[in-house]
């Protein structure tokens, strides 16, 4: 092997509601191919001292915003794309999988697993992979035995997103050079599934659950662990919580496993939601008595970051019609945001100032509210941007609704004040969204969650789960302890003997 291995990138990542009547297409996922998949990294940057440790090959990447199912088409020619490209890249020593580990296809189960088969049919068995992932991905067994590093996210919202990636790199990278034998991976499926809004390390338990994977971590013969939440919002026999270590020693990694399965079962009816929550309207009358302005209220159901179509009209149908809004000198109110393509068609060519009338949402979810109707000032047009391509804010009484030609999500102070919005000086910003990101949650002096329709319904028993492997808590919360025993995977290069228990 030369001094500088040959390492390729890969991967596609989407949050995937199967709840959700929508379904995402190729062009959602902005694939980056080539020598541009480099530059998706800041630290393979020129100059990067983990970029002149290898000799990085771009084959394509892709990362969509959450939504509905992937149609099979589009995983079909993004995938035959993502195969191609691998196979005309000769030999390689490594290959990095980015993934987020919630895709689900139309009629495929484990998508991430079947990919990556085909990855290592192409590149062969010779090949070391590392995988990382986000925490709201899902792990099979089998994704284990073909990935030899693996690792995801340990922060809820996900701060640490690059951190990860970068650890995934250079533990890929790590090994390679050491010349050492293929990891020992522990996995554990522990039979959970929660919402991230339950799960946030923000909060206890899971702010200890998920400290002690840096104790694990940090124990001889290991060198990554990982908890996953799962992702709560797709029907798949894949979908719960899972453990996954990986190292030189048997027994520390099947112990650190072991350790943090105990963990994250042993407090499973101690999660709780991030924030307060409420019904809409509950959470609407208390911003209005509040004196903690800016006060966000999430609306939960319809949120376009954990697969919502983004289009449900059920929560603006209803701040709408509140009386306490109906004038222009009632109490600031942003809503972000609904998409409405002929909405913005009309508001273009209205013009800033003008008053219109126009139809915007359910179009792809109308199952909890039709489309809704409304008559107001154009506040604020916006061309160009990546997600939303045009924006518009209507105020409608004193509601600064954001419409958008397709789906956004706001997370950042700048999505507003780009549109003329200025959050902190509003009454009640209202948000799709679950727990807020980093920069709304410092701004927010009050916040509440409500639990909406849509789906991504935070009431995850009452939303119609029929595949997941049961039992499994909260759906059966009097089951018996499962068996949390470290199940010792085989390498990637070796037959997988068992089954997914």
């Amino acid at each position: 092997m030369s001094a500088y291995p040959v390492i390729a990138i890969a991967g596609l990542g989407i949050e995937s509601s199967t709840f959700s009547p929508a379904r995402t297409h190729a062009a959602a996922f902005h694939p980056s191919r080539g020598d541009d998949v480099l530059s998706r990294y800041p630290f393979l940057a020129q100059g990067s001292p983990l970029l002149a440790q290898a000799h990085w090959r771009g084959a394509l990447a892709g990362k969509s915003l959450p939504g509905g199912m992937v149609t099979a088409e589009a995983f079909a020619e993004l995938s035959n794309e993502l195969i191609g490209r691998l196979s005309t890249m000769g030999h390689l020593d490594g290959l990095w999988y980015d993934i987020h580990g919630a895709m689900t296809v139309e009629g495929l189960d484990d998508a991430e697993a079947v990919l990556l088969a085909r990855i290592r049919q192409t590149v062969g068995p010779d090949v070391v992979v590392s995988t990382s992932m986000d925490l709201h991905g899902n792990v099979s067994r089998e994704l284990v035995h073909m990935s030899d590093l693996i690792t995801c996210y340990r922060m809820a919202p996900h701060e640490d997103y690059m951190v990860t990636k970068e650890r995934a790199a250079r533990n890929l990278v790590e090994l390679i050079a050491s010349g050492a034998q293929r990891p020992i991976k522990a996995w554990i499926p522990v039979p959970v599934l929660l919402a991230g809004e339950q799960t946030s390390t923000r909060i206890e338990p899971a702010k200890s659950v998920y400290a002690a994977v840096e104790d694990v971590e940090a124990t001889d013969g290991v060198i990554d662990a990982a908890i996953w939440v799962g992702y709560a919002w797709a029907d798949e026999p894949r979908n719960r919580a899972a453990i996954a270590v990986t190292g030189s020693s048997p027994t520390a990694v099947a112990q650190g496993a072991e350790l943090l399965a105990k963990r994250f079962w042993d407090s499973r009816r101690d999660f709780a939601f991030v924030a307060p929550t409420g019904t809409l309207d509950e959470c609407l009358n208390e911003a209005l008595v509040s004196e903690a302005k800016p006060y966000f209220i999430s609306d939960t159901g319809d949120n376009p970051t954990a697969g919502g179509a983004g289009d449900v009209t059920w929560g603006l149908l209803r701040v709408l019609a509140r009386p306490e809004f109906q004038s222009p000198d009632g109490p600031a109110v942003i809503y972000a945001s609904l998409p409405g393509p002929h909405a913005i068609a009309t508001i273009q060519e209205a013009g800033l100032g003008a008053e219109v009338t126009v139809t915007a949402g359910a179009t792809v979810d109308d199952r909890h509210a039709g489309p809704v109707t409304m008559t107001g000032v154009v506040h604020a047009i916006r061309h160009g941007d990546r997600d939303a391509e045009t924006e518009a804010v209507l105020r409608v009484g004193s509601v600064y609704v954001i419409l958008t030609k397709l789906r956004k999500p706001y997370h950042h102070e700048h999505d507003f004040t780009n549109l003329a919005l200025d959050p902190r000086r509003s009454d009640i910003v209202i948000v799709k969204i679950g727990y807020l990101e980093p920069e709304l949650f410092d701004m927010a002096v009050g916040w509440k969650l409500a639990l909406t329709p849509g789906g991504v319904d935070q009431d995850l028993v009452r939303i119609g789960h029929s595949r997941i492997r049961r039992p499994m808590f909260p759906f059966d919360p009097d089951m018996p302890d499962p068996d949390l025993s470290a199940r010792i995977i085989a390498a990637s290069n070796e037959p997988l003997t068992g089954d997914d228990e």
